[in-house]
């Protein structure tokens, strides 16, 4: 295999959108859908002591609520449907939307809080 990269060649958004090693960018980093892995499977950095918090929490609420509601009000003011339609319409796009934000985020904010040596390398 090829050498180890160092956590600022490891580009933060592969780590993010690839949910990979804030270290090396190879191995996983969740094993499951927002359980964080004991270690990478790759270079063995010790992933146990990550705490993201509420934080990838609160930019999905933030992200995901400004687009929905602009995205409602679009609607609305286009098509002006009944509200049964806003019923069904948004919580399907509010349930994918957040599966799909949580886990990049999450592992953003690890790999940032690696990057600022604020997890033990």
């Amino acid at each position: 295999m090829g050498r180890t990269l160092t956590a600022s060649e490891v580009s933060l958004l592969t780590v993010a959108f690839l949910c990979r090693c804030p270290r090396c960018g190879r191995g996983k980093l969740f094993k499951g859908l927002l359980d964080v892995a004991e270690r990478c499977d790759a270079c063995g950095l010790d992933l146990s002591a990550q705490d993201a918090g509420d934080g990838p929490a609160v930019f999905v609420i933030l992200i995901l609520g400004a687009v929905v509601v602009g995205l409602a009000i679009l609607v609305e003011a286009k098509l002006g449907p009944p509200l049964w339609v806003h019923a069904v319409l948004w919580p399907p796009v509010i349930v994918v939307g957040a599966l799909a934000l949580l886990r990049p985020l999450k592992a953003g904010l690890i790999a940032l809080q690696y990057r600022h040596r604020l997890l033990q390398r």
